[in-house]
């Protein structure tokens, strides 16, 4: 970034660089989990959430998940599990059925991935 470079612009510049990171990941990602899990994802995006890593549109076959899954680990973002909704909307015992079934270490990712912040936004200098 050229000096210079207001806080507002740098933040700019480094979500689109996390984004399109992300979007590579997710990109492989998905066609990876495609060829394990019998589903297929139509479409997919990035965007900045609060308070959840992911979500699923099952009628329109689309996640989206997180921006700030650029900033954890690659095992972090395998765990975020929406594609797994596509076969069972609801976090009941056939999801988890299935995440056992698709990812057996399902639960120590999820719980690297609850230990850490899902971002953080007061810094200081």
């Amino acid at each position: 970034m050229r000096p210079g470079t207001s806080t507002s612009k740098r933040q700019y510049i480094l979500n689109n660089w996390y984004r399109n990171e992300l979007k590579e990941l997710i990109s492989s990602n998905i066609e990876k989990w495609e060829r394990i899990i019998p589903v297929k994802v139509d479409d997919f995006g990035v965007k900045s959430m609060k308070t959840k890593w992911g979500t699923c549109n099952i009628e329109a076959r689309r996640i989206w998940l997180n921006l700030e899954l650029a900033k954890k680990t690659l095992q972090c973002l395998e765990y975020v599990h929406e594609m797994v909704h596509l076969l069972e909307r609801r976090h009941n015992d056939r999801f988890i059925w299935y995440l056992n079934k698709f990812m057996p270490q399902w639960k120590s990712y999820r719980e690297e991935l609850n230990r850490l912040p899902i971002s953080h936004l007061d810094w200081e200098y």
